[in-house]
């Protein structure tokens, strides 16, 4: 069993980072999914890879996985760069495309 410990990304659909502070842990699928013949749905044997824990912290997460023995993989988050501009520079002569 094993998970891994993330921050998630902010969707393209959102403006702000709403959902981007707490970190998440995820177990990773014990088995490859199968299509189930009749319907056609994907499927899988095991109900872990349905499970999301959140946390405050990065410390938090690793703790958990320590204590319950869950061999974790931990994905630092990329630094976000920040493009301070003004709504007049969309418009302005000399602008970069």
């Amino acid at each position: 069993m094993k998970a891994r410990i993330y921050q998630p990304a902010k969707t393209a659909m959102q403006s702000g980072r709403a959902k981007t502070r707490l970190w998440l842990l995820e177990f990773d699928a014990a088995a490859a999914r199968f299509v189930e013949p009749l319907m056609g749905w994907t499927g899988a044997t095991g109900t872990l890879s349905q499970i999301t824990l959140k946390f405050e912290s990065k410390e938090l997460a690793i703790a958990y996985a320590e204590k319950h023995g869950i061999e974790f993989d931990v994905e630092e988050p990329q630094e976000r760069k920040l493009a301070r501009r003004a709504y007049s520079d969309n418009y302005a002569y000399n602008r970069v495309r």
